[in-house]
């Protein structure tokens, strides 16, 4: 199976962050289902081009967080994800997001009433797209 992770090199981001947050993100939002298959860790880090260890680790910590199951000899799959929990799940990452991007703009000195405007012209403009 192909799953659709895209890597920045140029980010700051750690590597195994980047992908950890988007297979997060799709199993939260539904984009892959429950039961599904996931690639090997050593499939997977091949389509990622990245170490195996890098997977290993992903797959460790989602598992921890009960979105993945695996099953000796039978691979890795995406666990059942409750509605209140994928509520929380889509709660907490929004949550983050929005820490980070505050936190952005402390640093470089915006005012609450700037990025309260930046914000709302952001939403507004996005969700005009999907109109």
């Amino acid at each position: 199976m192909w799953i659709p992770i895209q890597i920045n090199e140029n980010s700051a981001e750690p590597l195994y962050h980047q992908i950890e947050t988007q297979l997060r993100s799709l199993i939260i939002s539904g984009g892959i289902t429950e039961g599904t298959l996931l690639p090997s860790i050593r499939e997977f880090a091949g389509d990622l081009k990245c170490s195996v260890i890098t997977v290993r680790r992903v797959y460790q910590d989602l598992e921890n967080e009960g979105l993945l199951r695996t099953r000796q000899g039978t691979g890795t799959f995406v666990s059942h994800v409750g509605e209140g929990a994928m509520e929380e799940y889509k709660l907490e990452a929004v949550i983050k997001a929005l820490e980070s991007a505050v936190d952005v703009g402390l640093s470089v000195q915006c005012s609450a009433e700037e990025l309260t405007r930046i914000f709302t012209d952001i939403v507004k403009s996005k969700y005009n797209k999907q109109g």
